[in-house]
């Protein structure tokens, strides 16, 4: 199987070229890759689960890298075992140019596969192997440019100042916020209309009395219109009723108008 293709990575060679010999980076982007390590400057162990139509299999291989030259390139020699699933090997070679942008990496890969991953078809085995190229290329680029700008991958946090007094949100002004609480809370002194400095006790008092002494009044004979047929004498003059009757009606306006604003 022979695959060939190319990737801008938007990164300059060296940074390439460093990712691309980081065991933990390439760990992270290999599709599968359990375990990495590197026992020297061109010898590395691999494990990974790979997954090829209804075949899944765990592979352990080596790689070896040859023909160094930093940071332009190299070529990787790897071979791998599946157990039952068959067995993979190949050879690629990977070549670095800078371009505006970033840096294209140019591969080509030759490889042979046998056991059951050959009785797959080599439509299927092609498919795969580019989906695999595709997510290992996508994540390398993420995590080269993870690297370089780390606040903005792991998110920027403000630190919050610690302070006696409750925290407050940024830009809100507590000398505003204190009349605006108090405004939405009821008043404290239950039975105090707004606006007036008068309980509606003492209203609702003045109330009773008023209707009081306009009822003595009128059954007193002072309103002849109003009052029913009787004989009683009065006992108060016109001048304290008409009195009386203006104190009831305007205790009861403002009563009501009082209760009115409370509500």
């Amino acid at each position: 199987m022979e695959m060939s293709g190319q990737q801008l990575i938007p990164a300059t060679k060296k940074e390439v070229w460093a990712a691309l010999n980081d065991p933990d980076v390439l760990k992270v982007c290999i599709p599968g890759c359990q375990e990495l390590t590197k026992s020297s400057d061109t010898e590395m162990a691999a494990v990974a689960v790979m997954k090829v139509g209804p075949v899944k299999a765990r592979f352990q291989g080596a790689v070896t890298l040859s023909d160094l030259d930093p940071p332009n390139g190299y070529k990787i020699t790897g071979e791998g075992q599946g157990g039952m699933a068959g067995f993979a090997k190949g050879i690629a070679v990977v070549k670095l140019s800078a371009t505006d942008g970033g840096t294209v990496l140019d591969y080509t890969v030759d490889a042979q596969i046998g056991g059951k991953l050959s009785q797959l078809g080599g439509r299927l085995i092609d498919v795969t192997a580019k989906q695999m190229a595709g997510q290992f290329f996508k994540r390398f680029a993420e995590e080269i440019q993870a690297r370089q700008n780390p606040q903005e991958a792991t998110g920027s946090v403000e630190p919050v100042e610690s302070g006696p007094g409750p925290v407050q949100a940024k830009g809100v002004s507590p000398q505003r916020e204190a009349p605006t609480m108090a405004a939405a809370q009821p008043s404290a002194k239950a039975g105090v209309a707004a606006g007036s400095s008068v309980p509606l006790p003492v209203l609702a008092l003045v109330v009773f009395a008023s209707v009081l002494v306009a009822l003595w009044a009128v059954y007193g004979g002072l309103l002849p219109g109003l009052a029913p047929a009787t004989d009683v004498p009065s006992h108060i003059s016109p001048d304290l009723a008409s009195i009386a009757q203006l104190v009831m009606a305007a205790a009861i306006g403002y009563l009501f108008g009082a209760r009115g604003n409370n509500q």
